[in-house]
Parts: C-alpha cells; sequence; structure tokens
C-alpha cells in the first residue's frame, strides 16, 4: 500500500513538470518547410515533376533518370575542365530526352541494369570530375 501511495504522489507531483517540457502540438497543417539548401549550388533547375509524383513501385525509373544525368554532366565536366555550376547541375532536359529515348519502355530488371552500367561509366571518369571539381572549390 505504501509502495502504491508514493507512486501516486510522485506522479501527481511530477504531472506539472512534464506539462512545461511538452512540445506544442497544434493541428494546424501548414507546410512551412523552407527550400532545400546545398552547400553548392542553390541554384539547381528543378527535376522533372513525375519522379518526385511516381508510384514508389516505379522508383527504379526515376532512379535511372538520375544516373543519367549525373553521368552526362560529369562528362561535360571532364569534357571541358569547367566545374560551374551550370556545368554541374544543367538543365534536365537532354538526360530527359535521353531517358525516355533509351529507357522508358525498359522493364525493372533493365533498369536496374543501366544504373549498374551507368555507374560503371561514372566510376572510370571520377576521379578527374572530383580533381577538376575540387580544384574550383565545386565539390
Amino acid at each position: 500500500m505504501r509502495k502504491i501511495t508514493l507512486t501516486a504522489a510522485v506522479t501527481l507531483l511530477a504531472a506539472p513538470l512534464a506539462a512545461q517540457t511538452a512540445p506544442q502540438v497544434t493541428n494546424d497543417l501548414t507546410v512551412t518547410m523552407s527550400p532545400q539548401q546545398y552547400r553548392i549550388c542553390n541554384d539547381r533547375p528543378a527535376r522533372p515533376t513525375w519522379m518526385d509524383e511516381a508510384h514508389p513501385r516505379e522508383a527504379y525509373k526515376a532512379l535511372t533518370l538520375m544516373r543519367l544525368y549525373e553521368l552526362r554532366s560529369w562528362e561535360a565536366i571532364q569534357e571541358t575542365g569547367d566545374c560551374g555550376c551550370d556545368v554541374r547541375f544543367p538543365s534536365w532536359d537532354a538526360a530527359s530526352a535521353e531517358y525516355e529515348e533509351r529507357f522508358a519502355t525498359s522493364t525493372q530488371a533493365e533498369h536496374t541494369q543501366a544504373r549498374l552500367a551507368i555507374r560503371n561509366e561514372q566510376n572510370q571518369i571520377a576521379r578527374d570530375v572530383q580533381d577538376i571539381c575540387e580544384a574550383q572549390g565545386n565539390w
């Protein structure tokens, strides 16, 4: 009986303290997120909207386009020796057109194979691209 009384007393005394430190809860559902901020090149072009709206089961399509986009930008950096924001983060139009032409009707397994091949190409030029971008302070 003493333990129950002691427990109840401690609980009653701790309740006001817990109420003071509890986070405020509201019914306001307004989105208050600020735009994404990056360490470099904050004026990046927006991704195609379908990538953000894709069903989770079709996320592999967006991943393929992202890999293709990055590979093409890395190739441009290597060719020009310039790692400026407009070269590193070009418009998505060219990559989107190439994706539509090459991968739009591919199966998920074919997308996986394509991403592996793209990644292998990136790995071959990664060191050169990183050296160029680090020298220009854009890595």
